[in-house]
């Protein structure tokens, strides 16, 4: 079984699965259940520091440095799950910016910017390539200060009664004292685990809602991609001839052309290209090594593989979902509503129908899929058909409406119209027929 949980799309999926089942999920974000943390967020509430302002936090090392994710995934999990729980609130402006030292492809360093309601801001430094240990919180408030350092000695939270205030129109230090704030010493994990025990217990309530659940779990992915896309397409400010100018940085995980747009909340995987005036809208996922040429537009909630190649004027709307490796030709159309009204909009999951291109397939210039139906592995669609009906795995079918005339291999190469077993000329792939001798109903399948 492989993992899941690593997107905010399969969370949301497990989350659905335990309100049907009547389950509860809890993330382990064990920093969530430590009671310097509550505590923080206790004298939050209680308006002690006045209106929240600021918070930072710190975790800086030297090694640990992973191949397999960034520093921003490695190191600042913990933290966005805190900001989420001190601030009660979703951001609603998420930047990243970091740099790549060690390898190529994986940033050891990077500052992020939470930008909340209410001109609350967060920043959040992560970094393994740093000369010592620290792990280090700052919560601003207009009224007063709290300091907690998990990496210290003491481990103490601080609490300073000091800050800048205006009098008479002037900025004014205000410097009293500072307060050591007693705390539990209970362990986190301990406290965590009562309280997983606990909410099993009350599951048949279907409680999802509060600390380190399956939702909070959602909201901390969703900033976590946010802040990846920031993170790979790095704006940089260009100076020519006195004149700043944005560019959009070609960073070698995936490359964004300047002229497109990727809204907020997209996951875009490594070495994947955008080309000119595409807008990748939000929600969308987009798997590795995946070509989008120019002018495509990929709608909310759309999910693409990886190794995916989208020729020029291609719209893939909500409701379509391409498997590995499909190729959609020049100007080929996807559709979504099987009805359409100007005057009466269908917008909406309950709208549209799904159409599925299943992994290898091919769809040639100008074809038009109409929606709901099922294009097979390795299937090739000709140029300009127009398919009104699911379509087997590896048929070759042409015309308005499109009918089968043939059968092609993985590799592309044409295959005999009638079999009971072939192999493929090109590349020795074998196939089977399963019902060799009825045209209309035949079916054939990759044995080797």
């Amino acid at each position: 079984m492989r993992n899941v949980g690593l997107s905010s799309a399969e969370a949301r999926i497990l989350v659905d699965l335990a309100e049907r089942a009547r389950l509860t999920i809890m993330v382990g974000h064990v920093l969530l259940f430590h009671p310097a943390f509550q505590k923080i967020k206790e004298i939050i509430d209680s308006g002690r520091i006045g209106k929240l302002q600021y918070l930072y936090s710190n975790r800086l090392n030297l090694g640990t440095v992973r191949k397999q994710e960034n520093i921003l995934w490695s190191f600042a999990p913990h933290d966005v799950a805190i900001f989420q729980y001190l601030v009660g609130a979703s951001p609603i402006e998420v930047v990243s910016r970091g740099g790549a030292f060690v390898q190529p492809t994986v940033h050891d360093s990077s500052m992020t910017i939470l930008s909340y309601p209410n001109n609350v801001v967060g920043h959040i430094f992560v970094n393994w390539l740093h000369p010592f240990k620290e792990h280090r919180i700052v919560v601003i408030g207009n009224k007063g200060m709290l300091s907690y350092e998990d990496s210290a000695n003491n481990k103490q939270l601080l609490l300073y009664q000091k800050g800048i205030e205006l009098v008479d129109g002037e900025p004014s230090t205000r410097d009293g004292a500072t307060e050591v704030v007693p705390f539990s010493s209970l362990p986190p994990l301990e406290i965590e685990l009562t309280e997983f025990i606990s909410r099993v217990r009350r599951s048949a309530s279907n409680e999802q809602a509060g600390v380190a659940s399956g939702l909070s779990a959602i909201e901390v992915l969703e900033i976590l991609e946010a802040a990846t896309i920031g993170l790979i397409n790095n704006p940089q400010m260009k100076v020519d001839e006195g004149v700043a100018t944005m560019q959009t940085h070609n960073h070698k995980e995936v490359f964004v052309h300047p002229t497109s747009i990727i809204d907020d909340d997209v996951v875009i995987g490594a070495g994947t290209k955008i080309w000119h005036f595409s807008h990748i809208q939000s929600g969308a996922r987009i798997g590795s090594r995946c070509s989008l040429g120019q002018n495509v537009n990929v709608a909310s909630g759309v999910r693409i593989g990886n190794q995916v190649k989208i020729q020029n004027n291609v719209s893939v709307y909500e409701g379509v979902e391409l498997e590995d490796y499909v190729f959609c030709g020049p100007s080929m159309v996807f559709t979504n509503v099987l009805v359409p009204r100007s005057q009466f909009p269908q917008r909406g999951a309950e709208f549209y129908q799904k159409t599925l291109v299943k992994q290898g397939a091919s769809i040639g210039a100008n074809a038009t899929i109409v929606c709901g139906h099922t294009i097979g592995c390795s299937a090739l669609v000709g140029s300009g058909a127009v398919v009104t009906k699911d379509e087997s795995d590896y048929a070759l079918v042409v015309g308005n409406p499109a009918h089968r005339i043939g059968w092609v291999c993985v590799c592309g190469s044409r295959l005999p119209e009638e079999f009971q077993q072939t192999v493929c000329s090109q590349c020795s792939r074998s196939y089977v027929g399963t019902t060799p001798y009825d045209r209309a109903t035949m079916t054939i399948r990759l044995i080797s």
